[in-house]
């Protein structure tokens, strides 16, 4: 067996205290402990050697000498279940299937630790390790599912059940699982005595000896009940019960007197029966003796008194039963009666009766007179006050009745009277410095009052020292109470009528502003806003939330006030919408940098001179669009200096051509893709629509002459053609709605492909409508219309024909993967069918026998067969038009055999009806001319030509992703073969062009013009900040690839660890390098002033904690170690994996001059 210690918080107190005496030194980081570390000793104390065998045993000494053993709390057991009981026998899935997934449940359930391991007997051996109470659930679960169960039962008397039930279930579920059994005990209303227990044999045992054991103590017990008046069971308990206790006491039994409020007069004796019968007879001679000796006296005592008479929990009554012997009859709460029975010896009646007077008149009920409102000031805050009168005497009760001008004192007299006196004296000084006021004030303003988190009834309360009693809302109470002192009253009695009447004065108003301004009025940080609020002090001003998208700004506060607030407010929204005038204006992306200008020279000017916002799009975006904003007039001004910029740069015009507004967005397209192709084609002009909404048909084209005339012609052109649009109708027969639908509507996209995109709807399917919409161009749907009703004759005329074809040569005229019928299909315009194969064509059978002129059918007519027609598996099915049908039939009946390339045959097969073979064979030989034709041009194509061009070019003539040599490629249609890198016996500087001679010749002009253009080119270096580089590469090389692309030059950039991290190169023809140039330094002073505030922010910044420097760690010190003591031993290697091995790793043996140890 095995176990775990676990170290409690007792235990490793007791540690620490056995570890006291030595004094464990930590080694600190200061410089005066640095040069004093703890010696080896003290770090690391020495376990206890050993003990001599002879010796005796002694306590071994040093630190450890004091640590108590502490006791394990995981325990193992070992379970066996024999072959016989297993329940999963199958010896093949040992550690699988069913018995596996049963232990991992019962562990996630349980929380112990399973092992199974198969014995030589077949049996299963279960280890268990875990907490006591984890085990014996496991072993339970364990026997329950894994072992096979029996079942027996025992029967023992039915009011033995629940002694083995036990208190709450506890004794019963404590058995199981001692037993590793099911218990079931029959209900009590179940007459039967028998218990049934379910478990493996030796368990059922065990619980069956446990119950019997059970049943057999109660067996020696017995029970005996006795009648007794119930007046007399206090004499038989004795006063506090003592009597019985007593008894029960003397004799060991258990004795049970019903409680007074029970009426029952039955006394229940439990117990050993000897002991029993002592006890009963005990009882019985006290009954006895008291029903001849005691009498009864009746007497008069108030109701209200019966309470003292009682006592606190009966306590009363007790004590005069210990002092008189006689027991004192109250009668019950709920009756009217007040007659008090004494019952007892005679000559003790009458100290009982004086004893009962006494409790009676010992109590008394008082009341002083009090306003109620001065109640919770007697009271005193947290019941102080009260609290000095309650110490002093404690059995005097005060209650204090709300809405009563009256507090009732209960208690002993005299105690009575003392704190009647002393609450008199407290009315009566409250009532001569305290005074109260009510007010009247609307209750809707009652919330105003009060103020947020009760701040203004708060301050009026602690600076009047007052009390103020507002209603709760759902009382709607205008009545507001203050009491306290007189002075404190009448100043808050004025303060609240001010407040109210100011109230009463005050309105809301609510002000529609767009949220959008919102922020704007609030401003930075709210600064704004809180110049409003100073200006306006009595004003509170209500933003909605942002999340509610209202408009509704609410003010509130005294009339003239709000009146002169909504004015301010109103013009200064005014300001915003002036100012936040927005117009559009697009402008040709190559103009851009001259209206930014050098170092945004242009824009700046433009910017505060016209006294507008201006945005540009960013470098790398495609979007051509500057927006303005600001005053109507000052963005009016702005536009037209910027238009004027591009005018001066550029031959570009404005057009205005007139467009029937209802037309507009059907020019403009989905998501604008009409009227974005008629800007592409038209080299990029402008095409301006009016707003949706104002009724202007002008439509706007800006850009160069040419192109806005060409684009002013194809605008107008698509206006006639979207004026000219109708709708029209026709009707097409439901049972063909199905062949224009199907395929996802493959017919109708054809048609509307082939006649300008005419839309056709056809009625829902289960509709029966026969009505079909065409809408599209007036020619179009006429011309649809047509087409439609073509495919309706076909329809209509469809016939079906049967070609009869021999099974074994369907796979023949289908071709490779049904490549040839799907040909003819489509040639034909027909659908062909071939029939499901025979697989095991049954041979000809002879004809029946007959027997006296009757068939062997028993009677039945026997089908007739003729042997000429044809089997259902050759028929063909052919469907279509007739004429197309029967020239489909005429294809399928020839069939032409090709010999397999490895046979190496000059010889063509064609099968098939006599009259088709002589065109077959006239198809095939024109096929042979052609295919010849194709290989004489073939050998023409394969002209080559070498050229050749110095490698350092080549990288050009291929372009940024082969893009330049691709385009020569596809115009000239040949091949470009560029020399292998690798290759080292070929010549780096041939180019081969493969292709027709004139086309060879073609290209290679083109490459030696990319040539000469290239010799042309200029490389120069320009100094840029490198903290720029990044701005002007853009993500992924977006930005630097359209400057390279518009200025048409290749830009290199120093790569990182350089010597000049700022040259950059640029290449190109001498002008183009030139521009490109000046537009990045005019890049390089934008973005650098954005680097420079960046750079002055990081000043103000927190350093990152990696940033800071840390002190290198000696780690931990010790003195006089054993590898300092001058011997071979020295300090262990940590990176030694065998001074310090990971656990589960095996370690490598030392490798020894003589071989490994043994």
């Amino acid at each position: 067996m095995s176990s775990v210690a676990v170290l409690t918080q007792e235990s490793f107190a007791e540690h620490r205290s056995g570890l006291a005496q030595q004094q464990v030194k930590v080694a600190a980081l200061n410089s005066e402990e640095e040069n004093d570390p703890p010696t080896y000793k003290d770090a690391f104390p020495p376990l206890p050697e050993k003990a001599a065998c002879l010796e005796p045993a002694q306590e071994p000494a040093g630190a450890w000498s004091k640590i108590r053993p502490i006791k394990a709390s995981v325990i193992t057991q070992v379970f066996h279940v024999p072959l016989e009981e297993r329940k999963y026998k199958d010896m093949n899935q040992f550690g699988e299937g069913e018995q596996a997934k049963i232990c991992l449940d019962i562990m996630q359930k349980t929380g112990a630790h399973l092992e199974l391991s198969l014995a030589k007997d077949q049996g299963l051996s279960i280890m268990v390790s875990g907490k006591l109470e984890a085990v014996m659930k496991a072993r339970k679960e364990i026997v329950a599912r894994l072992q096979t169960q029996a079942s027996a039962t025992v029967a023992i008397p039915k009011e033995h059940h629940r002694f083995v039930i036990g208190k709450n279930g506890e004794k019963l579920q404590d058995l199981e699982l001692k037993t590793a059994t099911k218990i079931q005990i029959p209900r009590p209303d179940d007459p039967s005595n028998q218990i049934k227990i379910t478990g493996t044999k030796e368990g059922i045992e065990k619980a069956r000896h446990e119950i019997l054991l059970i049943s057999a103590e109660q067996d020696k017990r017995a029970v005996e009940r006795l009648d007794v008046d119930k007046v007399y069971h206090p004499f038989i308990a004795g006063p506090f019960n003592k009597l019985v206790s007593e008894i029960m006491q003397e004799t060991g039994t258990r004795i049970n007197i019903p409680p007074p409020s029970v009426n029952k007069t039955e006394i229940v004796f439990t117990g050993e029966k000897e002991q029993l019968a002592q006890a009963v007879a005990r009882i019985k001679k006290i009954y006895e003796e008291k029903k001849k000796k005691t009498t009864t006296i009746a007497v008069e005592v108030k109701k209200s008194q019966h309470k003292y008479v009682i006592g606190p929990k009966g306590n009363s009554l007790q004590e005069i039963l210990e002092k008189t012997g006689v027991s004192v009859e109250i009668p019950p709460t709920d009756s009217s009666s007040e007659t008090v029975i004494l019952r007892g010896e005679p000559e003790k009646l009458g100290q009982a009766l004086t004893e009962v007077y006494a409790k009676a008149n010992s109590f008394t009920v008082s009341s002083v007179s009090a306003p109620s409102w001065l109640h919770r000031f007697i009271i005193g805050k947290k019941g102080q006050n009260l609290a000095k009168i309650t110490q002093q005497m404690p059995k005097v009760h005060i209650e204090f009745t709300e809405g009563e001008d009256k507090i009732t004192l209960e208690g002993p007299t005299e105690d009575v009277n003392v704190a009647q006196e002393q609450i008199e004296v407290m009315v009566k000084d409250l009532i001569n410095r305290m005074d109260y006021v009510e007010i009247n004030v609307d209750h809707k303003f009652h919330r105003h009052l009060i103020g947020k988190n009760g701040a203004n009834i708060n301050r009026i309360k602690d600076q009047y020292k007052v009390s103020v009693r507002i209603p709760p809302d759902n009382e709607k109470s205008n009545l507001i109470r203050i009491e306290g002192d007189p002075q404190g009253v009448h100043q808050a009695k004025k303060e609240l009528l001010e407040l109210a009447s100011r109230m009463e004065n005050e309105r809301t108003k609510d002000l529609i502003i767009e949220q959008r301004f919102h922020r704007t009025i609030i401003g930075q940080k709210g600064e704004r806003i809180r110049e409003i609020r100073d200006k306006f002090p009595e004003v509170i001003i209500n933003f909605p939330d942002p999340a509610h998208k209202s408009d509704i700004v609410q003010l509130r506060g005294p009339k003239n006030e709000v009146e002169k607030c909504t004015k301010y407010m109103q013009k200064m929204v005014a300001d915003l919408v002036e100012n936040s005038f927005s117009i559009s204006v697009p402008i040709f992306k190559q103009f851009h940098k001259n209206i930014i200008g050098k170092g945004g020279a242009n824009i700046k000017k433009i910017r505060e001179e016209s006294n507008t916002k201006i945005d540009l799009p960013a470098e790398n975006s495609n979007s051509e669009t500057i927006i303005i904003t600001g005053k109507r007039a000052n963005c009016e001004a702005a536009r037209h200096r910027i238009l004027s910029i591009q005018k001066e740069l550029a031959d570009i015009t404005e057009v205005e051509v007139s467009i029937p507004s209802k037309l507009h967005n059907s020019l403009i397209g989905a998501k604008g893709r009409f009227i974005r192709s008629i800007m592409e084609e038209c080299g990029g002009v402008h095409i301006h629509f009016p707003t949706e909404g104002s009724g202007s048909d002008t439509v706007t084209i800006r850009g160069p002459a040419q192109d806005v005339e060409k684009a002013k012609k194809q605008l107008l052109h698509l206006a006639e053609e979207k004026d000219n649009v109708v709708e029209d109708f026709m009707v097409v027969d439901p049972k063909h709605h199905r062949h224009f639908v199907i395929r996802r509507g493959q017919v109708l996209r054809e048609i509307a492909d082939e006649y300008g995109g005419v839309m056709v709807s056809f009625p829902r399917s289960g509709t029966q409508s026969d009505k079909v919409t065409l809408k599209g161009a007036k020619d179009c749907v006429e011309a649809a219309k047509k087409r439609i009703l073509e495919i309706i004759e076909d329809l209509e005329a469809q016939v079906t024909i049967e070609c009869t074809i021999p099974q074994k040569f369907h796979r023949s005229i289908m071709g490779p993967k049904g490549s040839r019928i799907q040909q003819i299909t489509r040639d034909y315009g027909v659908q062909i069918k071939f029939p499901d194969r025979e697989e095991n064509p049954a041979p000809a059978t002879e004809p029946a026998m007959q027997e006296n002129g009757e068939e062997s059918g028993e009677g039945k007519e026997a089908k007739e067969t003729d042997p000429t027609s044809p089997k259902k598996c050759d028929i063909i099915i052919i469907s279509g038009r007739r004429e197309k049908c029967e020239a489909a039939k005429e294809a399928l009946q020839v069939n032409i055999q090709v010999p397999a390339p490895e046979l190496r045959s000059d010889v063509i097969s064609i099968t098939g009806l006599a009259a088709n073979l002589d065109r077959a064979k006239a198809g095939l030989l024109e096929r042979v001319k052609e295919l010849q034709a194709e290989q004489e041009d073939r050998a023409l194509r394969s002209f080559k030509l070498t050229v050749t061009v110095d490698p350092k070019y080549h990288p050009k003539i291929i372009g940024r992703k082969g893009a330049v040599i691709t385009q020569i490629r596809t115009e000239h249609e040949v091949n470009i073969q560029f020399p292998d890198k690798d290759d080292e016996n070929q010549s780096q500087d041939q180019i081969t062009i493969t292709g027709y001679e004139k086309n060879t010749e073609a290209a290679r002009d083109a490459i030696m013009k990319i040539v000469g253009e290239l010799e042309q080119m200029v490389s120069e270096d320009v100094m840029l900040d490198h903290r720029v580089h990044a701005r002007i590469i853009g993500a992924r090389g977006k930005a630097i690839r359209k400057i390279m692309d518009e200025f048409k030059v290749d830009i290199r950039f120093p790569q990182s660890g350089a010597s000049d991290p700022n040259c950059v190169t640029v290449t190109g023809l001498p002008d183009n390098v030139e521009e490109a140039i000046d537009h990045i330094l005019n890049l390089e002073e934008e973005y650098l002033a954005d680097v420079v505030d960046n750079e002055a922010m990081q000043v103000y910044m927190k350093p990152s904690a990696h940033e800071e420097s840390k002190a290198p760690s000696k780690g931990f010190v010790v003195r006089d170690a054993p590898w300092a003591a001058g011997n071979n031993e020295k300090a262990p290697d940590m990176s030694s994996s065998e001074d310090f091995p990971s656990f589960g790793a095996q370690v490598a043996p030392k490798t020894l001059p003589w071989g490994p140890k043994r």
